[in-house]
């Protein structure tokens, strides 16, 4: 019973929480801070269960009986006379790639609960919207039907928003504001895509139905589908009988595309003198790489970082990031690999400018937590580059990228929150020497900016190599992505041991002094509470160094089916 629903309890929990938290009296008002830790303790015991019960010898991507904990109900059935009909259904399931994402936001969301313990402003709000931020969260990751993943998306919005907008710092309103226009034009392009991919998809089981081959879904087979498919190819199925579907696997099938229609596989379509599939492939990687944040679409992630409350940086880097990384391989790279395989030399182009000039801004940054912002836009510029190569090592990389930036990124930003809930003060120049007022401070400072930068023993390091692998192999293998990006990549590793280590030795060594508002008596170290936080993520961190195998076995076969995809398909979908 719990396999069955078990991710739908994973969406549904947080957001029914969200709604007792808001009926709640206001003189209990503080109830619901220990509501939000007892849901973030349900997930990470249902995660244990998710992680024990997956079979890693499966996978997705491409065929719906390759993902597991699947649910498949139908949502919205609607007749659309000649133009036949609409279906979309509540489909959620997990392979791989998205079961990694689905752990990462259960740890991530738990740490932001007990990082959010000391906000004393509008409680019942903030806990809400977290929560509500909690269940759109997982929902993305899990959804399968395309209609269901952009409500998810758009759904992670209005709670962003509110909680930099109304918990966040001086120019809160600044940039929330920006953050949520920025978003919402990705979102625009997204849709566009998604209506044109709808019209262009048929369900092919449901469409049987219709036809007459069967009298409902469960009786299709596999070689019914596959009639559809050959009927539908040779224009002998009539228009009303197509039901058109959101359904991303079968969209990932070029059996199911309609002929001639704006996204058909087999022929290309126009749209202002340029093939249809590529303009859509160029809408949905803007559409995600704003919310990457790719450069140059990076400009309000800064702003967030800094006006944010920690907890919010702490989610927004840990894993909203990851939303945009992995919409672009879900959607982006399995639906129009095509596109994916035209315009990877770009991809790869805006993954190194996205590694330089994150790492020269975060040089230049007086700010710590602007200087981590800026290294969150260069280290996600390593998983463009791994995908861009197509290869084996370098979409593995990419996605341990995404793993394991979460759980640094997330230690990062607590760490900047520690410093600021004691001086409200992040200027870099403003402390000296705190080494010797805030020694076990300093160990986590040292430890998490070394895992950043890619010291071996830890994740980064994994992930950083493997991507830089697939990136010097992909110039011999299939000729993506030429050395001379794989070599500049490398130069990001060395500009992001300048800006940490320049970061450590002006802060935390050399002559005890502070500056401006900062008063020595502020500076008190680590209390339990940020053990609690920091222990976990720094685990997590070494375990992903030293034993890579935990998160490449569950993910190593969705790889594997993601480059087959790409090499055999998407050549061919590209030369017609």
């Amino acid at each position: 019973m719990l396999d069955n629903h078990l991710l739908s309890i994973l969406v549904f929990l947080p957001l029914t929480a969200a709604i007792v938290i808001a009926l709640l009296p206001q003189s209990v008002k503080h109830t619901s801070k220990y509501i939000a830790l007892g849901v973030g303790c349900i997930q990470l015991l249902l995660a244990v269960v998710l992680y024990l019960g997956y079979n890693s010898s499966l996978a997705g991507l491409n065929s719906i009986s390759g993902f597991q904990y699947v649910e498949n109900i139908s949502w919205i059935n609607l007749e659309l006379s000649t133009l036949g009909k609409l279906s979309a259904h509540y489909f959620i399931g997990v392979d791989g790639l998205s079961i990694s994402m689905v752990l990462l936001s259960i740890v991530i969301l738990f740490i932001g609960v007990i990082s959010s313990w000391n906000i004393k402003e509008k409680v019942k709000g903030y806990f809400s919207l977290y929560l509500i931020l909690n269940a759109a969260i997982i929902g993305c990751f899990v959804a399968l039907d395309f209609l269901l993943f952009y409500l998810f998306f758009e759904f992670m919005l209005l709670p962003m928003y509110f909680l930099i907008g109304l918990w966040g710092g001086p120019r809160k309103d600044y940039a929330s504001i920006k953050f949520f226009l920025y978003t919402l034009l990705g979102s625009i392009f997204i849709l566009i895509v998604m209506i044109a991919l709808y019209l262009s998809v048929i369900d092919p089981a449901a469409t049987a139905v219709e036809y007459g081959l069967a009298n409902n879904v469960e009786q299709v087979t596999p070689e019914m589908e596959e009639q559809v498919q050959q009927l539908l190819f040779t224009n002998q199925l009539p228009a009303d009988k197509l039901v058109h579907t959101f359904n991303m696997v079968y969209m990932t099938d070029a059996g199911n595309y309609i002929p001639k229609s704006v996204m058909d596989i087999h022929a290309v379509r126009l749209i202002f003198g340029h093939p249809a599939r590529l303009l859509a492939f160029l809408l949905i990687f803007i559409g995600f790489a704003i919310k990457v944040p790719v450069v140059p679409l990076h400009t309000w992630l800064p702003d967030a970082h800094v006006e944010a409350p920690t907890p919010i940086s702490v989610v927004l880097a840990g894993i909203l990031l990851k939303v945009g990384a992995y919409g672009l391989i879900r959607t982006g790279f399995m639906i129009i690999p095509d596109g994916a395989i035209h315009y990877s030399w770009w991809i790869a182009f805006f993954g190194v400018l996205s590694i330089i000039y994150g790492a020269m801004n975060a040089l230049a940054s007086r700010d710590l937590k602007r200087l981590i912002a800026y290294s969150s836009v260069s280290h996600m510029g390593f998983v463009l580059l791994g995908l861009a190569s197509l290869t084996a090592e370098g979409v593995s990389g990419a996605i341990y990228q995404m793993v394991s930036h979460g759980f640094i990124s997330g230690a990062l930003f607590l760490i900047a929150g520690v410093i600021y809930d004691r001086t409200h003060n992040r200027i870099i120049e403003n402390y000296s020497g705190l080494a010797s007022h805030m020694p076990k401070y300093t160990i986590f400072v040292v430890i998490f900016f070394f895992a950043s930068m890619g010291l071996p023993g830890f994740s980064g390091f994994i992930a950083e190599i493997f991507v830089l692998l697939g990136a010097f192999g992909s110039s011999s293998i299939n000729g993506l992505v030429p050395k001379w990006m794989a070599i500049i990549a490398t130069t990001g590793l060395i500009l992001s041991a300048a800006y940490y280590l320049w970061a450590i030795q002006r802060m935390f060594f050399g002559k005890f002094f502070t500056k401006g508002p900062v008063k020595e008596d502020m500076l008190s170290d680590l209390n339990m509470r940020e053990y609690v936080m920091l222990v976990p993520l720094f685990v997590f961190a070494l375990l992903l160094g030293i034993f890579p195998d935990l998160l490449l076995n569950l993910i190593n076969k969705s790889v594997t089916l993601f480059v087959d995809v790409m090499g055999n398909h998407g050549f061919q979908m590209l030369e017609k």
